[in-house]
Formats: C-alpha cells, structure tokens, sequence
C-alpha cells in the first residue's frame, strides 16, 4: 500500500514541472517564429499570385516545362483560355439568345450615355465595342454586361468641362475624356496588378447607395433638357442650377410635342418594364422596348417630317469601325495633371460599380469572383478603349440584370452583343438620323428609379447610424454642390471612419466563463469570474500607434489600479500582482506604440506587479523582441490568455512550497 501511495505523491510532484515545461515550450512557439514577410516580398507575391494562377507555388512549376509555363501564364491572364474547353453549344445557344437581348438595350442607351457625357452619339456605340470584347477575354464575371453608364457618364463632363468647354471646342473635349479615359485604365490595371482593390472600398456600401441616388436626380434633371426640347441649358450639375435653368426655359422657349414624344414612349418603357417584373417569362419585353421605342419614334418622326415643327432629332451618326484615337490622347498638355486626377476619380468609380454588380451576380450562381483580376481586366479594356475611340466603359447593372435573366452562360454574351452593335454602326446608323432625342431622354429616364434604393437607405438606417450619415452626405454633396464634390465628401467621411475604427482605443476587462477555458468581455458575460489576483486586459484596436497609444496606456492602469467598493462602502483596492494583455486582436504595432508599452511596464512593476502578453500576432512579436520589449518583461510571453493565468497559478504553489 505504501508503494501505491509514494508512486502517486511523486507523480502529484511531477505534475507541475511537466506542465511548467509545457507553458514554456509553448511560449517559446511565440518567440521563435520566423522572420514576417516583408513588404517587398509581399509585394512580389501579391504581383506573382495575380499572373500566375498556381501563385507561390514554386514546386510546381519547377516541374513544368517551358509551354506549360507559358500555358499557365496565359491561363492566369485571359481565363477564357480555362472556361472555353468546357463550352458547348447549349451554351452558346444561351449565350447568343442573352447576347441579342442585351444588344437591344444597349443601342439606345448607348446612344443616350452618349450624349449625357456630351460627346457625339456614336462614342456611345464605340464602347460597346471594343470594351466588351477585350472583357470578354480577360474577366471572371459570367454575367455582367460592359459599356457606359450613367453615373460615369454624368461624372466625366461635369469635372472635364471645368478646364473645357464642350460647347466651345468639342474637338479639344473630346481628347481629354479620351485622355481620362486613358488615366482610369491605368490606374484600375495597377489596382488589380498590385493588389490595391482596399482603395476601391474606401467608397463604401452606403456612400454608393447616396451617391448613385444623388446622381440619378442630378441625370433626371439633366434630361429635362432633352425632354421639353429646350435650346440652351447650364453646364452645372447641382440641383439649383439645374432647376433655375428649366425654369428660365419653361417661360421662354421650349417645345411642348417634344415633351408629349418623351412622356409616350417613357410611359411605355415604363409600363413594358411593369409587365416583365410581374411575369418572368416576359422579360424580353421590357429589355427591347428601348429599341422598339427609337424604331417607333424614328418613323413617326420621319413619316410626319415632325423635325419641321419643333421636334428636335439625332441628325447623323457616324458609322463604320471603331476609329482609332491614339494620337487625340494629350499626354504632355498643359492639363495632364488634372486630367490624371479626373481619370483617377472616374476609375474608382467605374471599378466600385462594376465589381459590386459583378460580385452580386456571381453570389447568386455561387462562384467566386477574384476582385483584383476584375481590375486588371477593367483598367486593360480602357486603356485599349482609349485607344479607339471609347471613354471610360464599366459593368451596367440594368444591362448585367437583363443578361441574368437571358440565363446568360459565359462571357460569350458580351461578344455576340459587341458584335451586334458593330454590325449595326456599319450598317443601320444611317436609318437613326431622325431619332428624337426626347425619345433618348425617356430612356435615360426610365433607367434612373432602379438608381434610387430608398428601401436600402433605410435599412443602412436602421443597422449604422454613421454610415447612414456618410449616405446622406454623397446624397445632398451630389445634389446641392457637384457629383465630384459629393464623391469626395462620402469618401472622406468613409475614410474617417476606417481611420476612428482601426485606431479607437479599445479595452476590456476578460474573465473565465465557468467550466470553460474561455474567458470574455466581462461586460458582456457578466457570469464570467475575475481571477484572483489577475488582472486581464484585451486590446481591442486593430493598431497601436501614435494616435491612440497614450490613450490605451492609461486605460489600462485604470483597470490595473481601479477601486472597488466592499459591502460597508468603504474604499478598497485590489490586490494583484499579474497583469495580462490579450493582444489576439491587435494587428499591428509601431514604435510609439512600443514605447507606451514600455511605460506602462514600468508603471505596473512601480506597482509591484508584473507585466505578461498572451496570444501576439506575428507582425506584434516580431517588432517586440526587436525592442527588446520581451526581456524588459522578463520573456512573460503566452500562447493563450488561460496559458499565462496557469503559469501564475503555478508560481504561487512554488511560493507556497
């Protein structure tokens, strides 16, 4: 009996020394990991990732030949090379159907993107050519359908026409949208090169609802124009201008048939539009009732000779091939610098649009959609566009919704309807020469009410009241100043709250749930329970930096040396003698950081307690043991908050012994 009991005795000994040896070993885990990636081979891998598509996989390729290697390039680069082996003629039944579907509709919005960015009509047509087709090749998006939009559309003259005057030279106009043009390319190419898609999020979700919203009523407005057949209107973008410029026309010179033309056949597109919701089967209806609007207009117009009494037309539209415009790019003007802020602007707004609609539909087939080749493929087919006589093309919602329901297969559908309107510059732009453009206007217009998401406002409402503030900052921005002012307030609002969010000092107080090993916001848990002698402090910040260290410090020698109240009332503090800093969530430290740290440090020892760290990310470690932080504790480093309390457990029964 006696063996039995000595055995047991010995073992209850050995007990805390293995598990001693444990913790230690394990912190050793922390202070040992390798050297973090830098920023250059971070950069590196970010560029290798987006060409090839095994990524870092080395090993891999060392094992492939010169053509696989080349086949691997070209397959990272065009992804039709990938989903072309599995097409089939299904699919591209599909695919032709969805495609002439979509032409329909893209024609005499085109045509109507056109004129709202005051270039001549066919440029409108131009981009939804060239564009198009180099997506088609290059995208990862089955369903979205390229070209113009309105919002870009808008965007483009009202910050071109502030160095020159469409009206005045449109011919000098005209090379600077295409020079734009050109800067968006660039810029949305090295987005996607380089991995710097997190710029595009700076315009956040509820900045997108208030600025499309504002820019809709701004389009609205502007086709009023167009509309009530007026002559001559303001260049201004905002509300008041725009509203003073229909008043003055109203009371003066303004065309009455054109507003009956306009206000028929947008009833009718309406009303189509109507039908197809209610019933899915005639959704065809709805997406060509555009066409069938400018065909019925251009014959009432043509066989009443209706442009002899008021009615304003199209007039000619060149035809024939995309024309190229390489020499019109003014690279070395006196206004490259704001054209390159301009292409910049526009760039970030086309890639915010398209990858939203891209990554809508892609969720609803369930496929990824790789965000930085979206870019790359985007700021290529502009760069391409400029080239040949398009501006700033992106993916259309209202078209990528038509094509959905087409039951679009592949990218195919954007070459069918490139294709199409090829076919159709070459041979029936002719036949749009007596087009109303009130009949333009109405298009434009019954685009716009899918613009305006007041069921999303309010639900940005109901869950964030401050990205319910950025939404109606971009709204009115838009509405009272100009597009690019109000696109500027809703990014710097959104930029305030990424910096407010990332640096706001954060900490909490953590206890140990009962029966767990989990210990929690104590605040949250309130049947968590404090250990004895231990104070444990999460860091919430994502960062600690100059701008929210001291803050931090002092937060925690709050809790370190907070007062309680016994039961009598009287004024007592708490005795511990181990603080531990849960830094799970800070991401990363610089030096103002570390030496905050280093302070506190010497406040909690000035306490006669001691300082460990649980749970440090990689980025953090590293940075500490290079400021010699880790001795400076007396290497008290934890793989895990419950880590550090058992090593102070288990100090205290040495104690004891």
């Amino acid at each position: 009996m006696a063996a039995p009991a000595m055995q047991q005795t010995s073992a209850q000994e050995e007990s805390p020394d293995l598990e001693k040896n444990g913790h230690a070993e394990r912190a050793q885990w922390v202070l040992n990991a390798p050297e973090p990636p830098g920023l250059w081979s971070e950069l590196l891998d970010s560029v290798r990732d987006k060409i090839l598509p095994c990524g870092n996989n080395f090993m891999s390729l060392k094992n492939q030949s010169g053509r696989k290697h080349l086949v691997s390039f070209l397959q990272g680069v065009f992804p039709i090379l990938v989903w072309c082996q599995s097409y089939t003629v299904r699919k591209f039944r599909n695919d032709l159907l969805a495609g002439l579907t979509i032409a329909s509709l893209c024609i005499p919005q085109s045509i109507g993107y056109a004129t709202l960015a005051k270039l001549d009509p066919q440029y409108g047509l131009y981009t939804s050519v060239v564009p198009p087709l180099i997506y088609a090749v290059m995208g990862t998006s089955r369903e979205i359908a390229i070209g113009p939009v309105a919002v870009v559309s808008l965007l483009l003259p009202s910050m071109i026409q502030k160095i020159q005057d469409p009206g005045a030279d449109p011919i000098a106009y005209r090379k600077l949208v295409l020079t734009a043009t050109f800067f968006a390319g660039i810029f949305q190419a090295t987005f996607g090169l380089f991995r710097l898609g997190f710029l595009v999020d700076f315009l956040s979700h509820a900045a997108i609802v208030g600025f499309v919203a504002g820019a809709a009523i701004v389009i609205g407005l502007q086709q009023l124009k167009g509309l009530l057949g007026i002559n001559h209107f303001t260049n201004k973008t905002d509300v008041i201008s725009v509203v003073e410029a229909v008043w003055r026309s109203v009371h003066h010179h303004w065309s009455p048939l054109n507003f009956i033309l306009g206000c028929s056949f947008l009833s009718f597109i309406l009303i189509t539009r109507i039908v197809g919701k209610r019933k899915k089967r005639l959704f065809w209806l709805s997406a060509i009732a555009p066409l069938l609007s400018v065909i019925l207009s251009t014959l009432i117009v043509f066989l009443t000779k209706a442009d002899k009494h008021g009615i304003k037309i199209v007039k000619h539209i060149q035809g024939g091939f995309n024309p190229s415009s390489v020499h019109q790019l003014q690279l070395n003007g006196p206004y490259v610098g704001e054209v390159a802020k301009i292409g910049l602007i526009v760039g970030v707004v086309a890639l915010t649009e398209a990858i939203a609609v891209g990554r809508s539909f892609s969720s609803l087939r369930g496929y990824h959609l790789d965000g930085n080749k979206e870019m790359f493929a985007m700021g290529f087919m502009n760069i391409i566009g400029s080239f040949t006589s398009c501006y700033v093309a992106t993916g259309s919602f209202s078209r990528t919704a038509v094509n959905f329901s087409a039951g679009v297969e592949t990218l195919v559908s954007n070459i069918v309807m490139a294709i199409t309107v090829l076919v159709s510059l070459q041979l029936f732009t002719k036949l749009l020469y007596y087009t109303p453009i009130a009949i333009l206007a109405s298009i434009i217009l019954s685009a716009l009410p899918g613009l305006i998401d007041l069921h999303e406002a309010y639900n940005i409402w109901k869950v964030d009241k401050l990205d319910f503030l950025t939404c109606i900052a971009a709204f009115f921005g838009v509405l009272f100043v100009s597009v690019e002012i109000g696109l500027l307030v809703a990014i710097g609002i959104s930029f305030a709250k990424i910096i407010l969010i990332s640096i706001r000092p954060g900490t909490e107080a953590l206890g140990q749930l009962p029966g767990t090993d989990m210990f929690c916001d104590i605040s949250q848990y309130p049947m968590a329970a404090k250990t004895p002698g231990v104070v444990i402090i999460r860091i919430k910040s994502a960062l600690l930096c100059f701008a929210n260290a001291s803050i931090i410090k002092e937060r925690i020698m709050q809790w370190v040396t907070e007062e309680a109240e016994d039961t009598k009332g009287n004024v007592r503090r708490t005795n511990n003698q181990l603080v531990v800093l849960d830094m799970s969530s800070l991401m990363d430290i610089d030096t103002s950081g570390i030496a905050s740290l280093q302070e506190l440090q010497k406040k909690i020892t000035s306490h006669g307690m001691e300082l460990a760290i649980a749970n440090p990310r990689w980025q953090v470690i590293h940075k500490l043991r290079l400021a010699n932080f880790v001795s400076q504790i007396g290497g008290r480093v934890f793989l895990t908050v419950g880590e550090a309390v058992n090593a102070n457990l288990d100090t205290k029964r040495a104690g004891s012994i």
